[in-house]
């Protein structure tokens, strides 16, 4: 019995030093799950704060917002700064008709110099930014994310996104400018005949316009033409007034789709034009600046060698190129300034002019003197709680308009019904110029 009592604390012995190793490893476990738990969290607390901090070579979510908003607003900054020179200038105004062309052929030469003398837009240049064509190695094997990133590859631009990049810079949104601006035209048209009807619309623009082709299309056969051109014109606008909304809400859901993706740090591309041309856009490093130096003074140095001629016709030929090369290379940093200059003018004489046409706020004149007490009229008593007719305390105090003195309410109802004046002044009054006066209590 002693021997299987001593077994019995063995065995019990062994249990609890089981259990407490097994408890043990367990709080390791559990220890070790929760430290991995907050690495995690402190991976993507410093993933979001990537996007906001700006390290490393992958540019910020406000970088390239500001880079992508930064021509609508200079084309917004340029069309008001015309339309203010147009006021002086009327030949302005005809830049101002054609301000799509006129801010398409601006941005054509500054991107694609931007484009062939840095790989970047002309917007992106100025944050630093550059853009890299990007090959995407994806592994079948369920590879991790990291391996996957490990597998981008970067290089240069080719010609053909390039090209592309002009395309997707400058082409795409005057297109878009265009469309947008016949969907206007045609809702207006339809509002206007929504509220005036089709045989009450006045003489416009469309009524003169159409006076002229019917003028012109008096010759034979040409009034048919005229009329299937304006036929097809009319059904190809009512086209787009269909379809353009759709478009617009496909094209700005998808950019904000891929703006969402890259701020979560769940693509590389910012926009999906840039994934179709297969780029990414980098900061540019030291050595990527100084590269872009050298290869713009190479560039430069060959089309100097290319020129043909006479002395003379090389010097001249070289001028104007050094000042081709002078207006690109100050242009981005030079057309900012000015424009900004320009705002900050016209911002000081408006508030001076806001001054000056603002209205003068003079103080409130004083009241007017109170009316004289006639000679032949009832004296005031010296204190100012009491009737001038009845001499007590005033009861149920009502004053007369004209003259502005309260007296009893009988007692100036009686004497204006007989007397028709007011008893201090001997002012004209009726009853209905007495008013009743309530305290608050």
């Amino acid at each position: 019995r002693l021997f299987s009592f001593v077994y019995l604390l063995s065995q019990i012995s062994a249990i609890l030093r089981n259990l407490k190793v097994s408890i043990s490893l367990k709080t390791k476990a559990l220890a070790f799950i929760k430290l991995e738990e907050e690495e995690e969290e402190e991976e993507e607390r410093k993933k979001m704060l990537f996007q906001v901090g700006g390290e490393g070579t992958r540019p910020t979510f406000f970088e390239m917002a500001a880079a992508q908003q930064l021509p609508a607003s200079l084309r917004a900054a340029l069309t008001y700064s015309l339309g203010v020179f147009a006021l002086r200038r009327s030949f302005l105004h005809k830049i101002l008709d054609y301000e799509d062309e006129f801010f398409a052929a601006l941005m054509l030469v500054l991107e694609g110099h931007s484009l062939r003398t840095t790989d970047a837009s002309f917007a992106e240049s100025l944050y630093g930014l550059r853009r890299k064509s990007v090959r995407l190695r994806l592994r079948r094997d369920g590879g991790s994310r990291k391996d996957l990133s490990e597998e981008v590859q970067h290089s240069g631009l080719e010609k053909r996104q390039r090209v592309l990049s002009v395309v997707f810079l400058v082409v795409l949104p005057y297109f878009k400018s265009k469309l947008h601006a016949i969907y206007n035209k045609e809702r207006e048209a339809r509002l206007r005949e929504s509220l005036w009807g089709n045989e009450d619309q006045g003489f416009d623009e469309a009524d003169f316009f159409t006076g002229e082709e019917s003028i012109v299309s008096s010759e034979p056969g040409g009034n048919q033409e005229l009329t299937a051109r304006g036929q097809l014109a009319t059904k190809i606008k009512k086209l787009i007034a269909i379809c353009y909304p759709w478009i617009h809400a496909s094209s700005e859901g998808l950019s904000f789709t891929y703006q969402l993706l890259y701020l979560l740090d769940a693509t590389g591309f910012y926009s999906l034009g840039l994934q179709a041309l297969g780029v990414q856009v980098c900061r540019a490093t030291g050595q990527e600046l100084m590269d872009t130096s050298s290869r713009i003074s190479k560039i430069r140095n060959n089309e100097r060698e290319r020129l043909r001629g006479p002395p003379w016709l090389k010097t001249v030929q070289g001028a104007l190129l050094s000042c081709s090369y002078a207006v690109l290379d100050y242009a981005q940093t030079g057309l900012i300034a000015a424009v900004f200059i320009f705002k900050m003018m016209e911002w000081w004489y408006q508030s001076a002019e806001e001054r000056l046409s603002a209205p003068t706020v003079y103080p409130p004149p004083p009241p007017p003197p109170a009316p004289k007490v006639a000679k032949e009229g009832i004296p005031l008593p010296p204190d100012s709680s009491l009737c001038a007719l009845c001499l007590q305390k005033r009861a149920n105090p009502s004053v007369v308009t004209v003259s502005g003195f309260v007296f009893c309410y009988a007692c100036v109802f009686k004497y204006v019904s007989k007397y028709k004046r007011c008893p201090v002044t001997l002012i004209p009054a009726s009853v209905d110029q007495i008013r009743r006066l309530f305290h608050d209590t």
